[in-house]
């Protein structure tokens, strides 16, 4: 990983967000501003990074919808999947009460964690908002294992 930029995985609301049609809800369209506005300004501040499990999840559904969110990471390298993540995917997912309908959340974290990645990109910040953060960092830190800081794009932007 490229020592000079902070490390970003882009977890699948990114490129949902960004390459939907424009939302006629205040803060869907909010959170699609802000995405295309990071992505357009400062994501060059960062090295970024998607898993296959990422690719796969932003694949499904409608077949224009997913090409636009598959063109949108284009050229965003790829890192292998570590070792040990589908079980430390299912160790989150217990532990932050995530249903099976949402356990990608889990393979996303865990991903970073064991990659050692600086920022989880999301905009789901119910299942990886503070309170995930906390229960994560405190597991982690008994665990001796790496924490990645769960954020959105606003979270990352600078001042300009």
């Amino acid at each position: 990983m490229d020592e000079a930029k902070k490390s970003a995985y882009i977890e699948s609301t990114i490129p949902s967000y960004a390459t939907a049609r424009p939302s006629g809800d205040l803060i869907t369209a909010g959170r699609q501003y802000l995405t295309q506005f990071f992505w357009e300004r400062q994501r060059h501040e960062y090295k970024l990074y998607v898993s296959q499990a990422m690719v796969d999840e932003i694949s499904d559904g409608d077949r224009e919808a997913a090409q636009r969110r598959l063109d949108f990471i284009a050229g965003i390298e790829k890192l292998p999947e570590p070792d040990g993540r589908r079980e430390l995917a299912g160790v989150y997912q217990q532990l932050l009460k995530i249903p099976n309908r949402a356990k990608a959340d889990c393979s996303h974290l865990a991903f970073c964690v064991l990659r050692r990645i600086d920022y989880l990109l999301t905009w789901n910040c119910g299942h990886l908002g503070p309170t995930s953060q906390m229960k994560v960092r405190e597991y982690n830190d008994m665990h001796g294992l790496w924490t990645p800081t769960l954020i959105t794009p606003e979270g990352l932007m600078t001042p300009m």
